[in-house]
């Protein structure tokens, strides 16, 4: 496993991050436990959930299956850099609560709290702001992360997605108060199929030292082989994949993908993940797999290197929008 460092920090983690969501929903906690241990026997040492996940009627539970991973021992909670987030409500469908949910400094202490206990932790390694909260200020925000890095029970601070202009805003705010280092990394939708975060995301990021850490890498399946599995019979795609492919336009470019990827004999999964991996400012891409077997599709990813060929005819299928403001200005 190769390693980096989580954007301006001194923390070293893993370039292919273990994303949680599938635990409880899809993957039952048994299997995730051989899931995860697969992971950390493979290097990889950063593990991402959030306190919501676990399905619209069990929020927490995904919290739950890891800390009870965690408690099995053997070093798990020491070898693991452990990421949740906070923003959504965990009340139960209908059920909400003034001050349950959002960036309030209320909420965020209640939040991580919680989400300490369902971890059976102490201390989380990076505490992730889940979405942009519109109505609470950044200074009342850092004002309670202070309190929890005080208390030890965070070490860093990150943002999911953040537009270009809110990243520069925490982090302005952050120096302005006391000289501290503000978010650390940004968690945001971006792969072959969508790269709009290159626009302004991206550049904010690397000009202010965050880690960027892209979700659905294989945009919901898309890229991951979806058009020569249904030919032969295998899984449908589904969700934001099925919308995609009911375009005949878009059907025709996911099908070009995979014929180059053919040409090469390289797995379309994970080259969409091996792509990520050679992009400016990318710490690792959050991989969800909900067998073991997908993980070890995704750890060969990080070892394969794509040719400047195979490169170039992805950027002509899939690319980039160019930069902020010639992408849209002229």
């Amino acid at each position: 496993m190769e390693y980096t460092q989580l954007g301006r920090t001194g923390l070293k983690v893993s370039r292919l991050v273990l994303g949680t969501m599938n635990f409880g929903p899809q993957t039952d906690e048994a299997d995730s436990h051989a899931i995860m241990d697969a992971a950390l026997d493979a290097g990889v040492n950063f593990f991402d959930t959030a306190n919501v996940y676990g399905g619209p009627e069990n929020k927490g539970r995904t919290e739950r299956i890891v800390g009870n991973w965690f408690a099995k021992g053997g070093d798990r909670r020491d070898k693991v850099v452990l990421a949740t987030k906070v923003y959504g409500n965990m009340a139960a469908a209908g059920d909400a609560w003034p001050n349950h949910d959002k960036l309030s400094a209320l909420n965020i202490r209640r939040a991580v709290d919680a989400s300490l206990k369902r971890l059976q932790t102490d201390y989380i390694d990076l505490y992730q702001f889940h979405h942009i909260d519109r109505r609470t200020p950044f200074e009342e925000i850092w004002q309670a992360i202070d309190v929890l890095v005080q208390q030890g029970k965070i070490l860093y601070v990150g943002s999911s997605n953040f537009p270009g202009y809110k990243i520069a805003q925490a982090n302005e705010i952050a120096a302005r108060r006391n000289g501290t280092i503000g978010l650390a990394s940004e968690q945001c939708l971006y792969n072959l199929a969508e790269r709009r975060a290159e626009m302004e995301v991206i550049p904010a990021a690397q000009d202010y030292g965050l880690g960027v850490i892209p979700w659905s890498p294989l945009q919901g399946g898309l890229l991951g082989g979806v058009v020569k599995k249904e030919v032969a019979g295998g899984r449908r795609a589904t969700g934001r994949a099925a919308e995609t492919l009911a375009d005949p336009g878009a059907r025709a470019k996911i099908q070009a993908y995979e014929d180059l990827l053919d040409k090469h004999g390289i797995d379309p999964g994970e080259a969409a993940l091996a792509w990520l991996l050679t992009r400016p400012g990318v710490t690792g891409p959050i991989v969800g797999p909900r067998t073991a077997e997908q993980l070890e599709s995704a750890l060969r990813a990080v070892e394969l290197e794509l040719s400047q060929e195979v490169l170039d005819g992805l950027d002509e299928i899939f690319p980039g929008p160019g930069p902020s403001p010639e992408a849209f200005a002229w």
